[in-house]
């Protein structure tokens, strides 16, 4: 699953209770685990992520909404990149949508590469080929704007080593004119061979900040704790050092924060960063 979308279903699963479990992905991988974000409907979403444990076959969504995705894989073969996906449909066939109901590419990086998807959902994705490195820290921004029954969102990816920001790709799908709402990150064992179940993934999730509809900027200092259907336990999340942490796989154990609970950053003080893209600000 490494260069197709994520399951729908799942994603929901972010801002939902599972209410049943899925004894078929019990062994085969590590449960897919959420943060939620209670925010309101925003046109910018920045969030950051700093990777502790990764192992081949996992996705680190970053900034998620209810149309798509932005964040950083680990493919089975090792090879590192940053992925960006908006849905077109709930539907698996990408052919089957008409042409003028699909995703469109309006922008795309020159060394970004682009395509559509299908088997879970259907949309547009795009692929930077970027080596990340564990522990350090990586940036991503989603921005929307309303064009008519369509909303375009432009992905932004933080270089480190250019100190600049890439404008990776922008699309463009039918919402019937709304904007991003229903924030969220997650961490996913895509590999699903059995032995990836017993390889432990970590990521540190901050300084996620949503522009409202009104142009006043929100912090996202809250975020519930969801999982997929999987039913293994070896699951945690919590707050180290300001930030939010998600785990998942091998031998975590929850120590932390229970499933389904919601947690609160501490009191301090915020401040939207300086540097965003003048597009964005």
């Amino acid at each position: 699953m490494s260069t197709r979308a994520l399951s729908l279903v799942a994603v929901l699963l972010a801002a939902t209770t599972i209410s049943h479990a899925d004894e078929k992905l019990k062994g085969i991988a590590c449960r897919s685990v959420h943060l939620g974000y209670p925010v309101g409907e925003g046109v910018v979403f920045h969030n950051e992520v700093r990777v502790d444990r990764s192992a081949p076959g996992t996705y680190f969504a970053v900034c998620g909404w209810d149309k798509g995705y932005f964040g950083i894989q680990e493919l089975g073969n090792g090879k590192k990149l940053a992925i960006f996906s908006v849905w077109d449909s709930k539907q698996n066939d990408p052919k089957a949508v008409a042409e003028d109901r699909r995703t469109k590419l309006l922008h795309k990086d020159e060394k970004v590469r682009v395509g559509r998807f299908g088997g879970e959902g259907t949309g547009g994705q795009s692929f930077f080929d970027y080596d990340w490195k564990a522990n350090e820290t990586y940036r991503f921004i989603v921005a929307s704007k309303i064009d008519g029954e369509r909303t375009e969102y432009a992905g932004y990816f933080f270089v480190p080593e250019t100190s600049a920001w890439k404008h990776m790709v922008t699309f463009s799908t039918v919402t019937g004119g709304k904007n991003m709402r229903g924030y969220y990150s997650f961490v996913e064992d895509f590999e699903r061979d059995r032995v990836s179940a017993t390889k432990a993934r970590q990521a540190h999730f901050g300084n996620a900040w949503v522009k409202t509809t009104k142009g006043d900027w929100t912090a996202a200092t809250k975020a519930r704790f969801t999982g997929d259907a999987n039913p293994v336990t070896n699951i945690n999340a919590g707050i180290d050092s300001g930030l939010f942490f998600l785990a998942t796989g091998g031998e975590t154990e929850n120590t932390g924060t229970k499933l389904n609970a919601t947690m609160d950053l501490p009191a301090a003080n915020r401040s939207v960063p300086k540097d965003l893209p003048a597009a964005v600000r």
